[in-house]
């Protein structure tokens, strides 16, 4: 059941709703929003309709107008802001030698949880290692794993990059393979999600950015995807993540060691314009 509701006591018949609709269901036959019981069905869910309103006369899915944050040119971020924060970002790989605060985590996975996805799916997994302790006992299993992989000879071609990062563990202790990150965030989905990979990637952008504005850093990490997804395979079950789900990417995050004093130029990119 949708429990699609309108106050007819706010309401103003202005069809915005319905003429906002992407699965084109609400009718103003009645002069207010009605879905029908046999389309209700084609709903996404996406609650276009609670967020166009004016009045705030519309509720569906459990979901009204007073759950929602109001939105004013006032309050949303200036584009110099935007800016500051998108060409600030860099990937952390170096990080203090502490958890994040889990309120903080649970926030940057809620607000992550927004960002759009391929037919409003929203049936990804977020997957979080929330303690650095963790973080090293999977890092022991990975690399047990790894050093197995090179004994047995049975290491990919194009993967020999692996016995460097091996050797730099067992003779330094340097963490090339999470890069030292206290906290991993592995995003999946199902195979028959409409769009699983881009899903992922479009979530972990969204943490990222998130992130980086609370003050936690971040890198994406495709040796430990790769680890995960193709050489150690057995990490998947460890981290509880279902088979039938396709890993995006591997996102460690933490507080950062080190602070970044200004942003870089890198030119105009790459344009193909069409005329």
């Amino acid at each position: 059941m949708l429990d699609f509701t309108i106050d007819v006591e706010t309401c103003i018949g202005c069809g915005q709703c319905s003429t906002d609709c992407p699965a084109m269901i609400i009718s103003m036959d009645t002069g207010l929003p009605t879905i029908a019981q046999d389309l209700e069905q084609f709903c996404i869910r996406c609650m276009h309709c609670v967020a166009i309103c004016s009045e705030g006369s519309v509720s569906i899915v459990g979901y009204g107008p007073h759950e929602g944050m109001p939105l004013s040119s006032e309050s949303q971020p200036k584009p110099e802001q935007l800016e500051m924060l998108i060409k600030g970002r860099r990937s952390m790989r170096k990080y203090q030698d502490k958890n994040v605060d889990s309120l903080v985590i649970e926030k940057l996975v809620e607000v992550a949880s927004h960002a759009p996805s391929g037919h409003n799916d929203r049936q990804l997994l977020y997957t979080l290692v929330e303690d650095k302790g963790i973080v090293y006992d999977l890092r022991e299993e990975a690399f047990a794993g790894l050093e197995k992989l090179v004994k047995e000879e049975k290491l990919p071609e194009g993967m020999e990059m692996f016995v460097d990062i091996i050797e730099a563990w067992k003779k330094s202790g340097t963490d090339i393979l999470f890069r030292g990150a206290p906290h991993l965030l592995i995003v999946s989905a199902p195979d028959d999600n409409a769009s699983p990979l881009h899903d992922s990637i479009i979530a972990l952008t969204t943490f990222e950015l998130y992130a980086q504005s609370c003050g936690v850093g971040t890198i994406w990490n495709g040796l430990a995807t790769l680890t995960i997804t193709e050489l150690v395979p057995s990490l998947k079950k460890r981290l509880g993540i279902p088979e039938d789900h396709k890993i995006g990417y591997v996102m460690g995050f933490g507080y950062p060691a080190i602070q970044y004093e200004r942003t870089i130029s890198r030119g105009m990119p790459r344009m193909n314009r069409v005329k």
